[in-house]
């Protein structure tokens, strides 16, 4: 009877598998064709309009590796890079430090889903929205924040009408709305750390600083790694906020690749030429995350 209960077990498992299979595929069937075509067509067509002379109103005429030769010999494209590495270590590292210290704070002050909520309110309004405000409120004429600065003696500041002062403006303004969901993220992170870790240490004698350097930066590293790479990815991609507020100027001071990439595509329909700069724009992002994740050592963590 046992040897019949199990050749019968056998001959079903096949029948459950293929059940199972089947009902997994239609599960995942919608996400798929979404990525398929969201995704996948639109990244395989763009790297072939990369090789290509195309204007939109025209069939895409192949010219080989001409889009790529004349990035070379493009100052603009080689500004917006400059311009966009700017951003991204402004934008990158007030984020980083000021989302770190408020999840620290909400980790050892308090755990009040209602404080949580406010901090993550910026991050669920528009960005377009946000970016208007903001542009509004530092107006050099009749925003708030310069009549604030002129009750105190200050000069009224050209915050989008400057060069030097636009894209730390721009990045104060993300930073603002980003703040409170990298900090989630890290507190979050925060949470997975073992209490008996810091009750042995402060038994030790260890004080808050030698605890947040020896003990919560590095078990929080692989949680580091992940808000890192996605917000250095999300930071190279910066749009809305220069196309509702600069529109690439003063003189191309915010004029990011991304913008660049629209103008290109949007203004001068030059599609062949926007598309050569996506697909170099998706490798340094790709080769920024393989290298984030190898020197940040995402994979390994100190808890044991």
């Amino acid at each position: 009877m046992a040897v019949a209960r199990g050749v019968r077990e056998r001959e079903t498992a096949p029948r459950w598998r293929g059940r199972e299979t089947g009902v997994a595929l239609i599960f995942l069937a919608p996400a798929l064709l979404g990525f398929i075509a969201f995704y996948a067509w639109p990244t395989v067509r763009g790297v072939y309009l990369s090789f290509t002379d195309y204007d939109l109103l025209t069939a895409p005429d192949f010219s080989g590796l001409d889009n790529y030769r004349r990035l070379l010999t493009d100052d603009v494209f080689w500004n917006s890079l400059w311009v966009t590495l700017k951003y991204v270590v402004l934008n990158i590292g007030v984020q980083t430090v000021v989302a770190l210290a408020l999840a620290v704070l909400l980790h050892r002050l308090t755990r009040s889903t209602v404080i949580r909520g406010l901090i993550l309110l910026p991050y669920l309004i528009s960005n377009v929205v946000v970016a208007l405000v903001w542009y509004w409120m530092a107006d050099y004429n009749l925003g708030i924040i310069n009549q604030m600065l002129g009750w105190v003696g200050i000069d009224a500041i050209g915050f989008f009408g400057d060069e030097a002062w636009a894209i730390p403006t721009i990045a104060g303004i993300n930073v603002w709305r980003h703040m409170g969901y990298t900090a989630l993220l890290i507190f979050a992170g925060l949470q997975t750390i073992n209490r008996d870790v810091y009750e042995a240490a402060a038994v030790d004698g260890a004080g808050e600083f030698r605890i947040f350097f020896r003990i919560t930066l590095p078990l929080l590293r692989p949680v580091l790694a992940l808000v890192l790479v996605l917000t250095v990815i999300g930071s190279w991609q910066i749009f809305d906020t220069v196309a509702v507020t600069t529109q690439g100027g003063p003189v191309d001071a915010t004029r990011v690749i991304q913008y660049y990439i629209f103008d290109q595509a949007f203004t001068r329909f030059d599609f062949g030429y926007a598309s050569a700069i996506s697909v170099v724009l998706f490798l340094i992002l790709a080769g920024v995350a393989f290298a984030q994740l190898k020197l940040l050592r995402a994979g390994e963590s100190d808890q044991s």
